[in-house]
């Protein structure tokens, strides 16, 4: 198996990782779960486990090096996107379904693409443009929303759409952010810094409700008064540390420097129609045949973006 091989297999193993999250969120809150519990879980196993991994790198032959208090500073402050992103993409899941959740998050691709405006003060060239229009006319099928039969509902939409925003900052600081360190490093420091928001937003929606009986989100439907249900450590927070905390970053690390930035983010976008097809099988969603026709126009808007067009 030749090196470019393996770099898609490991891009292929992590963007499919990522797409499986939402229908096990969907699990979890079936079983009476809070979006406050599923986040800890998820955070607090996932440091964990890359903890362990780090101390055993630590004492391999290779080692790793010493972070700088600087870095450790900057991957903490990046890393807090993490927490924004999981928090609100779970927040998302709980309103509408996850076959639209995915959809919603995919929205980085063109926020990336205004982020990306913003940084360098130029216009995006035409080919991103054409990939921004066919993204959003493919997320209006994906999502079915001009259907009268359907009911989306708008706080799901903005929690998604907000999901899709902190989703595109994590990419950029991903991949500027302390860079020299090994990738478990840098996973652990950005997981320490998710973890900050997460445990802020575990606090207020069931923590301080619970326990000191101050309910500062009440009538939002996202507060919940209900001690935290710690026997989720040893179900779904498994699941939900491995499939979203563990093995992305380390997959995707293995396999971007493989396959390059331009092939990486193509095989990535496989985490749309792995996630779509999940939320079929596993939680019965229905999927349209115009949504297929929406998801497969965001991906190959993707491709757009990410080909070289090379002049003969």
């Amino acid at each position: 198996m030749n090196q470019l091989t393996k770099g898609i297999i490991y891009v292929a193993l992590g963007a499919s990782s990522f797409g499986m999250l939402a229908s096990f969120v969907k699990l979890a809150y079936k079983a009476n779960h809070t979006t406050a519990e599923v986040t800890l879980s998820q955070f607090a196993l996932g440091i964990l486990l890359i903890f362990i991994m780090l101390v055993f790198k630590s004492k391999s032959k290779e080692g790793v090096e010493k972070p700088t208090s600087k870095n450790i500073k900057q991957l903490m402050i990046s890393g807090t996107t993490l927490g924004f992103t999981s928090v609100l993409y779970y927040l998302c899941v709980k309103y509408i379904n996850a076959s639209i959740a995915v959809v919603l998050l995919m929205q980085s691709v063109w926020i990336g693409v205004v982020i990306e405006m913003i940084q360098t003060k130029k216009i995006p060239s035409i080919t991103k443009i054409i990939a921004v229009v066919i993204v959003l006319f493919g997320t209006v099928l994906a999502t079915n929303i001009l259907s009268t039969t359907i009911e989306i509902n708008m706080l799901g939409i903005i929690f998604g759409m907000l999901a899709s925003v902190s989703f595109s900052l994590t990419l950029f600081t991903t991949n500027s952010v302390a860079t020299n360190l090994h990738p478990l490093q840098r996973s652990f420091y950005m997981l320490l810094g998710g973890a900050c928001i997460v445990l802020i937003f575990s606090f207020f929606t069931q923590i301080a409700p619970t326990y000191f009986n101050l309910d500062v989100l009440a009538n939002t439907g996202i507060s919940t008064i209900k001690p935290i249900d710690f026997n989720i450590f040893v179900t779904y927070g498994i699941i939900l540390s491995l499939f979203g905390t563990v093995l992305p970053p380390i997959f995707l690390n293995k396999g971007f420097p493989l396959t390059g930035v331009g092939l990486g983010s193509i095989i990535s976008a496989l985490e749309l129609p792995v996630s779509v097809t999940f939320a079929y099988f596993l939680l019965s969603e229905q999927v349209i045949l115009t949504q297929w026709i929406g998801i497969l126009l965001i991906l190959a808007a993707i491709v757009i973006m990410n080909i070289q067009f090379k002049k003969e």
